[in-house]
This record gives C-alpha cells, sequence and structure tokens, in this order.
C-alpha cells in the first residue's frame, strides 16, 4: 500500500525512532509499504518516520532506471565505521523541490537486520554511502538541511515558505 509521505515541517520527522524489538508480520508490511512508496515516488530511500512510523527501518535502491531493482531493507541499522569525504547534491522525498549539497563520507561500513532477522553488514560508498547516511539521519530526526550551515539553513527555510505559500 502507498503511504502517505510526510514533508517538512511535520514533528515527527525530528522525533528519534525507536529500535524494532522483534520483526514480525507487521514490520514485514510496514517494509512492504515503504518499499512501494519510495518506488511510486521516484526515490532511492525511505525512512519509517517519513510515513509517520517512527522506527528504526529504512529501505534503499539506487540502481539506475535500466537496471533490475535491487531493495535493500535494513532493520536497526548502525554506522559501524565511516571514511572520507564528500560533498554531492542531496534531495529528500519529505523535502520536495529542494537540494543541497552536503557533506557527507564517502565510504561506510553499516549493520543491521534483514527481514529475516539475519544481521547483515553493508560496505557503501558513493550514492549508497550518501543514502544509508541520509536514510539513518532520518531515524535521528536530523534532515539534510540540518547538516547546512546556519544561513544556508536559514535561506532554504525562506525559500521553502514562500515556495509552500504559492502551492
Amino acid at each position: 500500500m502507498i503511504r502517505t509521505i510526510l514533508t517538512y515541517p511535520d514533528p515527527v520527522l525530528k522525533k528519534k525512532s525507536t529500535p524494532v524489538p522483534v520483526i514480525n508480520d507487521r514490520i514485514r508490511e510496514l517494509v512492504r509499504d515503504m518499499a512501494e512508496t519510495m518506488y511510486d515516488a521516484q526515490g532511492v530511500g525511505l525512512a519509517a518516520p517519513q510515513i509517520g512510523v517512527s522506527q528504526r527501518v529504512i529501505v534503499i535502491d539506487v540502481s539506475q532506471k535500466d537496471e533490475k531493482p535491487e531493495l535493500i531493507v535494513c532493520i536497526n541499522p548502525v554506522i559501524v565505521h565511516s571514511e572520507g569525504e564528500s560533498f554531492e547534491e542531496e534531495g529528500c522525498l519529505s523535502i520536495p523541490k529542494y537540494a543541497a549539497n552536503v557533506h557527507r563520507h564517502e565510504r561506510v561500513v553499516v549493520r543491521g537486520l534483514n527481514l529475516d532477522g539475519t544481521e547483515l553488514t553493508y560496505h557503501a560508498e558513493g550514492l549508497l554511502a550518501i543514502a544509508f547516511q541520509h536514510e539513518i539521519d532520518h531515524l535521528d530526526g536530523i534532515l539534510f538541511v540540518d547538516h547546512l550551515s546556519p544561513l544556508k539553513r536559514e535561506m532554504f527555510r525562506k525559500k521553502y515558505r514562500r515556495a509552500v505559500e504559492e502551492g
């Protein structure tokens, strides 16, 4: 089922998510809905808080349009190692029509559970590393605009407010 994606400044987006204590049918249904919602919105990632569920669940698919989809489901993800620097443009399904360059780590190692409850380790770089960092930030109530300088963040708020008012 396609769910509604919450948009800035919804307060749920700023709330820290709780760990998933047990992977059950409710979590499996959440993951199915998240994947369907992400693909429908043509995003590369989605965190549960973006659809109003404050639990530590993310889905990511950075495959290209002409490639077979490669859905990554990560429950209770944790970045266990990071290195390097990148400064790439990011956007967010919860902040439509806005993008900005953000400092991130170039490579990350992420541990989390799959839908079977098996712990997996992902060694990610490039777009996948950025997506992991972006979605895990959502679980901690952090939006990509929170990484901007105070001046750029204030410019974003004014520009975004104006865009929302204009419809």
